[in-house]
This record gives C-alpha cells, structure tokens and sequence, in this order.
C-alpha cells in the first residue's frame, strides 16, 4: 500500500518509524551546531563547522535510502525540532539557523535527486558543496551582520570546513547506505 497517497498530509506510523533516526539526528546535529557556533576556535572557524555538514550525511543517507519525500519529510520535523531547542540557547542564532537551514537542505535535497542516478559520490557531494554554500552565506548574514564580531572571515572559514566535511563523509555515506539492511527500507517511506 501506498503510504503517500492513502495517508494524505498525515504520515503513517510505519513512514514515522523508520524516519525517527533521521529526524533524531538531525535535531541534534541543529542544536549541537548552534550551540557550538557559539564558541570560536579562532578568528577564522568556529566548532559549528565540524558539526553542521553532518546535516547533509543525514540528509543524502535519507534521499538515497528512502527517496525524495522522505528526506523532506526529516528536515522538516527536525528543523522544528532543532530550532525550537536552539531558541533555548540563543534565539538569534536559531532564526538564522531555521532560515539557513530550511533553504539549504531543500536545495540539497532537490540537488541530490536530480543527480542520483550518476556515480554514487556525486549526488552527495555536488548537493552538499552547493547546500552549504547558501547555508554559509545566509546563516552568518542574519546570525552576526552587525555585530563586532569576525563574521565574514567566521563565514569563510565555516565554508572552507564545510568543503573539506563534504569530500571527508563520502566514505562515511558509501559505507552506511551500503550497509543499510534492505529489509528496513520502505518503497514510500
């Protein structure tokens, strides 16, 4: 049976199910990323670059295993999830986050699809490189523009990290969508 089609808007339990880690992740991933944006490491990179392109392993693992709609379906919920925690520590950061984080991943995600029938590195890498490139360029726009702090040289370390987290989680991608037991997939998750 068709999930999408007989559930309309509302998920059935089995789609939420097999999306709990992924949407569990992802939250995580949000409020590690916007509490660890909060502490520089130097005038170039703060420790939310090495957190946040996680976000985009969570989402391509769910493009790739359970499709499009799925992958959705994760940045949604986890995006509420994550920045409504983040509000906790800094609402600032959390809008900037949502917003940044919302427009990236939905390109990711869109990305992604349109290329997933190349070699299997593409797909992950191009979305990624271009996801973070907005998610970089909006975040620290809406999150520090104004302030006194080293935003612009933050942003383009940020990018730079996100570059190399993008090339370095490719094996990391291979390995656990090779390993992923087939028999937790769903046609329409």
């Amino acid at each position: 049976m068709n999930t999408e089609n007989s559930a309309g808007p509302a998920m059935q339990w089995g789609s939420i199910r097999i999306l709990l880690v992924p949407i569990a992740a992802m939250s995580l991933v949000i409020v590690a990323s916007n509490e660890l944006v909060n502490h520089p490491i130097n005038d170039w990179l703060t420790w939310g670059a090495f957190s946040y392109p996680l976000s985009f392993l969570v989402t391509d693992m769910t493009n790739r295993l359970f499709k499009a709609q799925a992958a959705r379906r994760v940045v949604y919920v986890g995006f509420a999830l994550g920045v409504i925690l983040s509000a906790f520590i800094n609402p600032r950061i959390a809008i900037a986050s949502g917003s940044a984080f919302l427009v990236a991943q939905l390109l990711d995600i869109s990305v992604f699809d349109r290329l997933r029938n190349l070699s299997w590195w593409k797909a992950p890498l191009v979305s990624s490189v271009l996801g973070s490139a907005i998610d970089t360029a909006l975040f620290f726009s809406i999150a520090f523009a104004g302030s006194q702090l080293p935003w612009v040289t933050w942003a383009i370390g940020d990018f730079g990290a996100k570059l190399f987290m993008a090339a370095s989680l490719l094996p990391i991608f291979r390995f656990l969508v090779n390993y992923y037991p087939a028999s937790l997939r769903e046609a329409n998750a």
